[in-house]
């Protein structure tokens, strides 16, 4: 699936790799949170947060929005698990349907459960989109 990215997320990803010199793979922009989701390349995450979170916190001061840095995988599960975190899950399946589609279930206790829905569903939301994007999967469900 190719992404297309509107002229404001450009702006940010060319400024975000331009400050930490690491590769964006993908951007979310939430305004009505004030948030910047970057999914950097896999290996790329020491040089997008830097030394005790420095680099990172530069980029947030220069956009002033909160900056959330992902790391990217090609395996799926740890591609999901990167999406939930800082959560602790017990278990992540991704069953595929005979019409191609494809449905993670996660499972969860009630205090990561939260962590990993966040605020009015914010966090869920943020990872549908990204695991669509990303690897195709079409809905999360978290039990």
């Amino acid at each position: 699936m190719t992404i297309k990215f509107t002229t404001n997320e450009i702006r940010y990803i060319a400024l975000f790799e331009s400050m930490t010199g690491a590769t964006v793979k993908d951007c979310l922009v939430d305004e009505e949170n004030g948030k910047l989701t970057f999914l950097v390349k896999n290996g790329d995450m020491g040089l997008a947060i830097g030394k005790r979170g420095s680099t990172v916190s530069k980029v947030q001061k220069t956009v002033d929005k909160g900056v959330e840095v992902i790391e990217h995988s090609d395996d799926q599960v740890e591609f999901l698990s990167n999406l939930m975190s800082p959560a602790k899950l017990r278990s992540i399946r991704i069953l595929q349907r005979e019409n191609g589609e494809k449905i993670a279930t996660i499972e969860a206790d009630s205090r990561n459960k939260r962590t990993a829905i966040g605020k009015g569903g914010q966090n869920i939301e943020r990872a549908r989109i990204l695991a669509k994007r990303q690897h195709n999967i079409s809905n999360i469900v978290i039990k």
